[in-house]
């Protein structure tokens, strides 16, 4: 319908896998997957739970009645309880024992953290093919002269392939802190109303062996390792908080890599991706808009602001649990992801498409190399008999008057005819001309980038699947 509010993360920007991972149909199953878990560990410990019971509930797992389920909700106010009733029709020799000794949070917070966990093995996927796509690029420009920049103002020579290992490391730092926040990723388990298992506990007659197995059960079913040791009757909401900033630091990084390419672009040095079709402006049909690496930086805006909500959450929890966050977790854990997601397929669409202009970046350099290679010239004149303070005096006078030239009347650096038509110096203009070869400025930046891609990022890539597209999501 086009007379409501159209949510553009949905319908512009994220990926089709990244709004089904956070689609109500995979919660909704998912919370079936957990009822199910639940049943077949109550079973395997001895409740009086029937292997009919248990194949009535999978043979219903993924045709969830969302009529059914609405009616009920409509009738209940309660979502977890809807879905409960809309299952038990369709499976009404189990329905006494779906939920069994469980509350709301046993499929709403560990569905919370399976999506948390399949959307980070997703975003990985495509950070990891992102960072292949600046390793090619590395490769390829490592030995390219060109300006590099302090504050924006021209400084040292370094390469275009050493730049591009700025944005590569970064994402590698971001590849590094997910991966933490994957490890130590844990399922609340089945805690109870506030944490202590005690209708669990009751369930079992006291044994508290029992009680502590079925956690485990539960885990391995769902494919962890454990669950949180202790809780409310929700998983501490850091956990959130810590998961967003992950995303919020990918957000750093590719804003920073946006928009080193807006200024690149605007120096016509290096342009991102620009179809043929592509319009730049509608009043300015010879535009060249770098959009793609706006988008990114307007995105990364987002998650990054969105990313201090959990940390508000988390502050703001009252004992073992408020209902102050439900709402804004709807909002703000998918929405970062589905930001995160858009940002880095443009990324990596961005990073395999880029052009480079060598004829204006070796001009850049012309115009600014003379004042950069002054100390070469002073030492070359110094060996053929000149005095060094005196020449550096008038090399300092010199370098003015080139500056005043380029800057007052917009004319090019004259600074190496200058210095050959002084003769204090005793240099012609080839001896200075010799001495401003761009490869012998960018110092160790053509090994450094040969050393870092060979001996980091290549055995660390190598751990990951080749095509680096996105892991398969389970459902």
């Amino acid at each position: 319908m086009k007379d409501i509010y159209e949510n553009p993360l949905i319908s512009r920007y994220a990926s089709r896998d990244m709004l089904a991972l956070f689609s109500p149909d995979r919660k909704f199953q998912t919370w079936r997957r957990l009822w199910l878990a639940l049943a077949r560990a109550e079973r395997a410990l001895g409740l009086p739970i029937s292997e009919a019971q248990i194949a009535e509930m999978e043979a219903h797992q993924t045709d969830v009645d969302y009529e059914r389920a609405a009616y009920w909700e409509k009738r209940l106010r309660h979502d977890v309880m809807a879905h409960i009733h809309a299952w038990g029709e369709q499976c009404p020799a189990a329905m006494p024992i779906i939920h069994l000794g469980a509350t709301s949070c046993y499929v709403g917070d560990n569905t919370d953290i399976l999506l948390l966990r399949d959307g980070l093995l997703l975003l990985r996927g495509k950070l990891v093919s992102a960072a292949r796509a600046l390793v090619g690029f590395a490769a390829i420009y490592k030995d390219m002269p060109t300006l590099g920049f302090t504050h924006f103002q021209p400084a040292q020579l370094t390469t275009v392939g050493k730049r591009a290992t700025l944005w590569l490391q970064e994402l590698l730092m971001d590849l590094d802190e997910l991966e933490y926040r994957l490890t130590t990723l844990k399922l609340l388990g089945s805690k109870g109303t506030t944490g202590t298992q005690a209708s669990f506990l009751a369930l079992f007659d006291g044994d508290h062996g029992k009680a502590r197995r079925l956690e485990e059960l539960i885990a391995a079913e769902l494919g962890f390792d454990g669950v949180v040791p202790v809780s409310g009757q929700t998983y501490s909401r850091k956990l959130d908080a810590g998961v967003l900033a992950t995303l919020s630091g990918i957000a750093q990084s590719a804003s920073k890599f946006a928009t080193d390419l807006r200024l690149l672009s605007h120096l016509k040095e290096i342009e991102e991706p620009f179809e043929g079709g592509q319009v730049g402006s509608s009043a300015m049909p010879y535009k060249r808009n770098p959009m793609r690496s706006e988008r990114i930086c307007a995105l990364a805006r987002y998650v990054m602001a969105d990313a201090l909500n959990p940390a508000f959450t988390a502050a703001g929890q009252w004992f073992e649990r408020t209902l102050d966050d439900s709402a804004n977790k709807r909002l703000s854990v998918p929405e970062a992801f589905l930001a995160a997601d858009a940002i880095l397929d443009i990324y990596r669409n961005v990073a395999r498409g880029m052009t480079v202009y060598p004829s204006v970046i070796d001009k850049h350099i012309r115009e600014e190399l003379p004042f950069m290679a002054t100390e070469n010239i002073l030492m070359n004149a110094v060996r053929r008999g000149g005095d060094r303070q005196e020449l550096h005096e008038r090399i300092r006078a010199h370098s003015l008057e080139a500056g005043r030239t380029v800057k007052e009347k917009g004319l090019p650096n004259d600074l190496v005819s200058r210095i050959a038509g002084d003769p204090a110096f005793g240099l012609t203009e080839r001896d200075i001309e010799e001495t401003l070869q761009p490869e012998r400025f960018v110092g160790r930046a053509p090994e450094q980038v040969t050393e870092y891609l060979e001996e980091i990022v290549n055995p660390l890539l190598a751990q990951y699947p080749a095509d680096g597209a996105g892991e398969e999501l389970k459902v």
